[in-house]
């Protein structure tokens, strides 16, 4: 059976190396266009749909298998592939997009190691820092702040939901999002707002019914609308020190109940105190490689209070090729050649943005970072993940298509601006 192969010298990397990327989100097109940027390589994407904005695109050659977010489906599936890539005198280098594939082969790291590299980081550090619990205790042992928290175990049929001390409202988020992946009930969302004691009981009753057995996070919610947000992307090296830090301004976020808390929206905005926050995290865990951080500006007390962190590149991880850092290139120099990664600082100037300038016009309400954002648009810095030049005019159709549709789902989803 092939391996991979060792001992790759920097002058023949870009002649052998091959891309493997798993889903297929804004991060994977960012992925594809990173890959080439950086070795002039095609990547492989699996995904289990046809996403027309990216299997369109001419730097890639994309797969749709059914079932392939399943580790039945996805683990045979990379054991053909890599027997096949490493018998060729490919390089295959794996990366994942969504948190149920970064499990899934952070889970069988050892043994997909037999063909691939992977910055995907080891299962026992993955594991610890995607249960919510564990985060938020390691922020108290680091001194980052967060909301009040209370975990409600779904595995306790019909128990009652304890929401004492918590005022309305207030948040409710599943603690393993892989483990919601695939749960299903009717109202589902990524983040619930919860207005009432009466609709906090239905949620937890209907995760409760469900195949979801983890927690669910019951927090305070910290007043303030999306322009409080920020989104932190970090690669670590192998000693847990951060290679780069972006740390970006979130103005506005998706409202739609499957997308709540992704950002449409995000200036560059350093911010030591974060950053330092982060780095503590990151070393205290011995985390190495890709992850990305949500934090909200609490203006009762100045604080920047920390919601989660993810343990892969963000959706939005765009806005790190907009910060001038080709993260791709990093993780390969790092996993492949052990080159270890020297500190990078991220420049300004840009704007990260998913939405027509009308979307930030009518939903953003009047706060200072409005103002970046639209300035953003006239001077053409403001930049569209999908958005390439290069591409095919298929996908850079499709991509127009993803963009301009934007107008009717924030009209339907976010009828009134979003508050201050």
């Amino acid at each position: 059976m092939a391996t991979r192969p060792r001992n790759i010298g920097t002058d023949e990397l870009s002649r052998r190396i091959q891309p493997v990327i798993l889903g297929a989100d804004y991060s994977c097109y960012a992925y594809v266009r990173a890959f080439w940027e950086a070795y002039r390589v095609r990547s492989m994407i699996y995904a289990g749909s046809d996403i027309k904005s990216i299997s369109r695109t001419r730097f890639a050659d994309y797969h749709v298998e059914e079932g392939v977010d399943s580790e039945e489906v996805l683990i045979p599936l990379l054991g053909r592939m890599g027997d096949r890539l490493c018998a060729e005198g490919r390089v295959p280098f794996l990366v994942t997009c969504g948190d149920f594939y970064a499990r899934i082969v952070s889970k069988h790291k050892p043994e997909l190691e037999r063909w691939y590299y992977t910055p995907v980081v080891d299962f026992d550090v993955l594991d610890f820092v995607t249960q919510k619990q564990n985060f938020y205790e390691v922020c108290e042992q680091v001194g980052m702040a967060y909301p009040k928290t209370r975990f409600l175990d779904c595995s306790l049929k019909g128990a009652a939901p304890d929401d004492e001390g918590f005022a309305y409202p207030l948040v409710a988020k599943p603690s393993n999002s892989a483990h919601y992946h695939y749960a299903e009930f009717e109202g589902k969302r990524k983040v619930f707002v919860i207005q009432t004691p009466e609709e906090l009981r239905r949620v937890y009753a209907a995760l409760q019914d469900s195949c979801y057995d983890d927690s669910l996070i019951v927090q305070e919610f910290v007043p303030g609308g999306d322009s409080h947000m920020y989104a932190l992307y970090c690669y670590a090296d192998r000693d847990s020190n951060p290679v780069f830090t972006v740390c970006g301004h979130v103005g506005l976020e998706d409202h739609h109940p499957g997308a709540i808390g992704n950002a449409v929206a995000i200036v560059p905005e350093p911010n030591e105190e974060m950053a330092s926050a982060v780095a503590r995290f990151l070393k205290k865990v011995g985390y190495h490689g890709m992850c990305c951080f949500d934090a909200k500006y609490d203006a009762r007390d100045g604080s920047y209070r920390f919601l989660e962190m993810n343990a892969r590149p963000g959706r939005s991880s765009w806005l790190v090729l907009l910060s001038g850092i080709n993260y791709a290139r990093i993780q390969v120099e790092d996993v492949v050649l052990g080159v270890s990664p020297d500190p990078v600082k991220p420049r300004g100037g840009w704007a990260y943005v998913g939405v027509p300038k009308a979307v930030i016009e009518r939903c953003m309400p009047d706060v200072p970072v409005r103002g970046r954002v639209l300035k953003a648009y006239d001077n053409r810095t403001a930049s569209f993940a999908l958005d390439w030049p290069a591409d095919s005019l298929s996908q850079r159709f499709w991509a127009r298509v993803n963009f301009m549709h934007q107008v009717s789902k924030f009209k339907r989803y976010l009828p009134e601006p979003d508050q201050p």
